[in-house]
C-alpha cells in the first residue's frame, strides 16, 4: 500500500467491512499505522460519496458507536443503510456495538 495516497488506504480497508459489521474511525486509523489520525480517516469517509469502486461509508463510526457523520448521509439514510444490514440503531446509537464492531486489526492479521 505504500504507492496510494492515505484516502486510498482508509478506502481499501473500509471495503472490507462486512454487511451487519462496522468498524471505527480510529481502529482504521491504527490498522494503517497512523494512530493518531482518526480525523484524517472520517474526512476519507466524508469524501468517499463519488470514489469508485464505491466505500461502505456508512460503516465506519466513531469508538462509542454513535452515527456522528449522519448529516452527510441526509436524515436518517445512514442509519436506514446499517439496519438495512442487520445492525439495530436507536438514536444514533449502534446497538450491540461490541458483537458487531469489526476490528481490522484482529480481522486483517496475516
Amino acid at each position: 500500500m505504500e504507492d496510494i495516497n492515505f484516502f486510498e488506504k482508509v478506502y481499501q480497508v473500509a471495503r472490507l467491512i462486512p454487511p451487519g459489521r462496522v468498524t471505527s474511525y480510529g481502529a482504521i486509523a491504527a490498522y494503517l499505522g497512523t494512530k493518531g489520525s482518526s480525523r484524517m480517516v472520517g474526512w476519507a469517509m466524508q469524501a468517499a460519496g463519488n470514489v469508485k469502486p464505491p466505500v461502505p461509508a456508512h460503516r465506519v463510526v466513531n469508538r462509542q458507536g454513535l452515527l456522528t457523520a449522519k448529516a452527510h448521509f441526509g436524515g436518517n439514510r445512514m442509519a436506514e443503510m446499517l439496519e438495512s444490514e442487520g445492525v439495530k440503531v436507536v438514536d444514533d446509537q449502534i446497538q450491540d456495538f461490541k458483537t458487531v464492531f469489526w476490528d481490522p486489526m484482529v480481522e486483517l492479521a496475516l
